[in-house]
């Protein structure tokens, strides 16, 4: 191996010397043409023997050029006899994202199953009956593929994404981890262990708690069965009651194989095999849930006081034109922290930046946020401040709550910057091939169907000022949520912030 090493270096030395011999005669030539063809005469000479660039290299083949307009792709559905849906998208990328999402979720869990969703997240791609966690590990590894699990309130994802090359070798490895999960105890031991250190250091996480709380606080029924598996529940799971979960809820009319970048007859060819013969039963009717509003509270030495104002969302996915309005009122709110950095495009513009984070130095975090279902939604305002600042910061956000709901208080420009960052998001998102898997299968779980982008750009082109004011108008007027954690002796009582949207 040296000796190659060696003998290869002096080949180049060799080939330097040649090459500073050219370049010294070939600046002799140019010295003695400068009279005749002027001082930059060289970069057209043609007497090095090489070809003008406009004539075709031999043997070369150059590639078709790219037409001046692709059409986009549209989502492809086939749904087998027994239920399950296969849907793709074509793209020219290299790459494809497959996905499989179920209509599964805390909302389906009981009593005994409380924190199956959030251990299923966990206990993705471990052990099936089929591979070790070891080889499925190896095998992603294999083809340089990323692998990802996500658990909601509703809807359950498992994700594969890698080169178009090794389409098969994805499907068949997530249908065989979705399908044949183990559970060995073991493993379930272990994952247990580690969502206990994950609730362990929820304090570190304020918002992400108060978020979580304001739907146990908020709905009575499904919606308020917790998202984050309580401690007294893991002591409880095990695999037994993991399979009986799985089995009950991973059913054909309730799953969807949604890919991005794959032709849709290669995938049908390759999925029905490996899911026709699951289990097809009548669909399972989604379980209620009843906004009625509440209050929640917890002390903590945080030395900061975390408040968290919601009211409900009317209609959630379903009814489109409200979920449309919602997000573009979030982008209009926007807000964020007080050290955010950035311009315009981080919501520097947004009415809580420039209402609030703008004016109130004792406010180190204000912002919008939604939380939207199938059948209905929260929105409202997060707010973090000193505890002696805890009362105003309530007040603050119950007053921009109640403006954006006041005729003339939201302008024209405002709204109209809030309808192009909101249609910039959705693009810029659409533009990665995970998300477009997500959003094919995740759509045909709620409509049946994936609606084309062009029908949500038009949806927001076409709202108006009297459409914000008339949704924030429904939204204030339902009970209040009202959530508060860190040091809350300051937070003013539950009927008193109510009392200021019932006064409006």
């Amino acid at each position: 191996m040296y000796r190659t090493a060696a003998s290869r270096l002096r080949s180049l030395k060799g080939r330097v010397g040649t090459l500073g011999t050219d370049r010294f005669a070939t600046s002799s030539a140019v010295a003695a043409k400068q009279s005749s063809g002027g001082l930059f005469s060289w970069l057209v000479d043609r007497s090095t023997g090489l070809p003008p660039l406009e004539i075709p290299l031999a043997g070369v083949t150059l590639p078709p050029p790219l037409p001046d307009y692709v059409e986009p792709s549209k989502t492809q559905i086939t749904t087998l006899p027994n239920g399950v849906k296969i849907a793709s998208e074509t793209s020219p990328n290299p790459a494809a994202s497959i996905g499989l999402y179920l209509d599964c979720g805390s909302i389906y869990e009981t009593p005994e199953t409380f924190g199956a969703s959030h251990l299923l997240e966990r206990m993705a791609f471990k052990s099936t009956t089929n591979r070790s966690h070891l080889r499925i590990v190896r095998e992603v590894e294999a083809v340089g593929g990323n692998i990802g699990a996500s658990a909601s309130r509703e809807q359950m994802g498992y994700s594969f994404d890698a080169l178009k090359t090794y389409v098969p070798q994805m499907v068949e490895l997530l249908v065989d981890s979705v399908r044949n999960p183990a559970f060995l105890d073991w493993e379930v031991n272990e994952e247990v262990l580690k969502v206990k250190q994950e609730l362990e250091g929820l304090s570190n996480n304020p918002q992400g708690l108060l978020l979580e709380a304001i739907h146990s606080a908020g709905y009575s029924g499904a919606l308020a069965n917790p998202l984050m598996a309580p401690e007294s529940a893991l002591n409880r799971l095990d695999g037994t009651i993991m399979k009986e979960f799985v089995a009950e809820n991973y059913t054909a009319p309730r799953l969807v194989l949604a890919a991005s970048g794959v032709e849709h007859e290669d995938l049908l060819s390759i999925a029905e095999p490996l899911l026709s013969d699951l289990p097809s039963t009548r669909p399972v009717e989604e379980p209620t849930s009843v906004y009625v509003g509440g209050d929640y509270r917890r002390q903590a030495d945080t030395g900061n006081t975390h408040i968290a104002l919601a009211f409900e969302v009317p209609g959630g996915w379903r009814k489109e034109k409200e979920a449309v309005l919602v997000t573009v009122l979030q982008m209009l709110m926007g807000g964020g922290g007080s050290f955010s950095a950035g311009g315009p495009g981080k919501g520097m513009h947004s009415r809580l930046y420039l209402n609030v984070l703008n004016e109130y130095q004792q406010i180190q975090s204000f912002s919008a946020f939604n939380s939207i279902f199938n059948d209905t939604g929260l929105f409202g305002v997060y707010a973090c401040s000193g505890p002696e600042f805890a009362p105003k910061a309530v007040d603050i956000a119950a007053g921009e709550l109640i403006s954006i709901a006041t005729p003339g208080q939201v302008t024209e420009v405002q709204l109209n910057r809030a309808k192009e960052s909101t249609k910039s998001a959705v693009l810029m998102n659409l533009e990665s091939r995970m998300i477009v898997s997500e959003d094919i299968g995740r759509q045909i779980l709620t409509y049946g169907k994936r609606l084309p982008v062009e029908h949500f750009l038009k949806a927001v082109d076409e709202i108006t000022l009297k459409d914000i004011t008339s949704i924030s108008q429904k939204i204030i007027s339902s009970p209040l949520t009202m959530a508060s954690y860190g040091d809350v002796l300051n937070v003013p009582n539950y009927e008193s912030v109510s009392s200021k949207f019932r006064a409006k």
